[in-house]
């Protein structure tokens, strides 16, 4: 195996909760080293958001491996002067701290572009460093609700949220995606751009294709569970076993297929009510009638069974459990053991595999794990570093 992609890149991330969080782990995987400044006396916040994993948060589990902790006092000037030695060794800083938070720190981008010509600077925000919401909050349930997506989700009686944290993870990957841009663009001009991405943008632009329908079509999609807005049938329907399994058809042969191998209702293929894509939308409920009495006269084993030889698109609708324990994870060697604060857990391979290389997978730090070692690698000594902690600096 050769080095990873990133081995020699040094990121310093003032980062809290998901979004930063994610972008910078994903730059840890990829072999950059990635130092974490935290609060002294507790560090990042979703530290306790919960204690399921080993008594720690399965959210910082999950966000912070391969990388090391600094605990520092931004507040306090000694702390920012370990910070300025800090980034002048750096190629990346990231942060996605309050509201005009950075820019009274002086870690805004253009008092940092000053300071560090060859920084790449990246910030994440709820809505942008500019505009009418700039200094407004935004945690990921809100922006989903700004965005429509909420309204999107759920059943016609009710809405709601995405099961996961959506508008984190989409900042999360837009920032990561940018940060690998601007060091190409550093690489191949010397330049260093600063980088921009807010939760609600991010989102936004996964939102494009309902935005889309509404403003052209007048009305958005509407809200019907696992059912397909536009797409029919395509939906989760109960075996008579009681599990559900999810089938799409997604062109006329499919739907051909459905109709003689599984449905056994070949007179259904030129059924003027069902022809065409849009027709079978329009007679969605008839549609469904016919396909849910189906499934009731077979277990969801059989029903796969059968929708598998008659080549139709179709899935199990697992829950938690049932895909820790998937097949394709297990046989694909998808898990690997990582070192946590309070044990070993069982932790997901990144999704892309680059040939001839293997992702870091390190240890998630307990807090100002690393504080000693980084300030001694800065030039403090001993002295230094004990009237640093004595003085609440780390």
């Amino acid at each position: 195996m050769t080095e990873p992609p990133l081995s020699g890149v040094t990121v310093v991330t003032v980062e809290q909760a998901v979004a930063a969080p994610f972008a910078t782990r994903q730059l840890a995987d990829l072999g950059a080293r990635v130092i974490k400044v935290e609060r002294p006396g507790g560090g990042d916040f979703a530290r306790r958001y919960d204690t399921t994993v080993h008594g720690q948060s399965s959210y910082f589990v999950w966000l912070n491996r391969s990388k090391e902790s600094l605990t520092l006092d931004l507040k306090s000037p000694r702390g920012r002067e370990v910070l300025e030695r800090l980034l002048a060794r750096a190629d990346v800083f990231v942060q996605n701290l309050a509201p005009g938070a950075a820019a009274r720190l002086g870690l805004d981008a253009g008092s940092l572009g000053e300071r560090h010509g060859s920084l790449i600077r990246c910030s994440v925000s709820g809505y942008g460093s500019t505009g009418p919401w700039a200094d407004r909050k935004a945690y990921d349930l809100l922006v989903q609700c700004q965005t429509g997506l909420v309204s999107l989700t759920g059943t016609g009686e009710e809405t709601a949220r995405v099961g996961v944290s959506v508008a984190d993870i989409a900042a999360g990957m837009y920032a990561y995606s940018g940060i690998l841009t601007a060091l190409y663009v550093r690489a191949t001009t010397g330049v260093a751009r600063a980088v921009e991405v807010s939760l609600f943008e991010a989102l936004a632009e996964w939102m494009s294709q309902p935005a889309y329908y509404t403003r052209y079509g007048g009305t958005q999609p509407p809200r019907i569970g696992t059912q397909h807005a536009t797409i029919a049938p395509y939906g989760a329907y109960t075996a008579a076993d009681g599990k559900q399994v999810l089938l799409s058809i997604q062109n006329e042969r499919e739907w051909a297929a459905l109709c003689e191998r599984f449905l056994e209702r070949p007179d259904l293929v030129d059924d003027p009510r069902f022809a065409t894509g849009p027709a079978r939308v329009a007679h969605r409920d008839e549609l469904n009638a016919i396909v849910a009495e189906r499934f009731r006269r077979s277990g969801a084993r059989e029903a796969m069974k059968l929708l598998d030889d008659a080549g139709i698109a179709n899935a199990g609708v697992n829950d938690v459990a049932e895909f820790l324990d998937h097949p394709v994870l297990r046989e694909r060697g998808r898990w690997q053991d990582v070192p946590t604060p309070g044990g070993m857990v069982s932790a997901l391979v990144p999704p892309v595999d680059i040939a001839g290389t293997a992702p870091r997978m390190d240890a998630v730090p307990a807090p100002g794990e690393h504080t000693e070692r980084i300030l001694a690698e800065l030039g403090y000594g001993t002295d230094d570093i004990d009237a640093l902690r004595g003085g609440d600096v780390i």
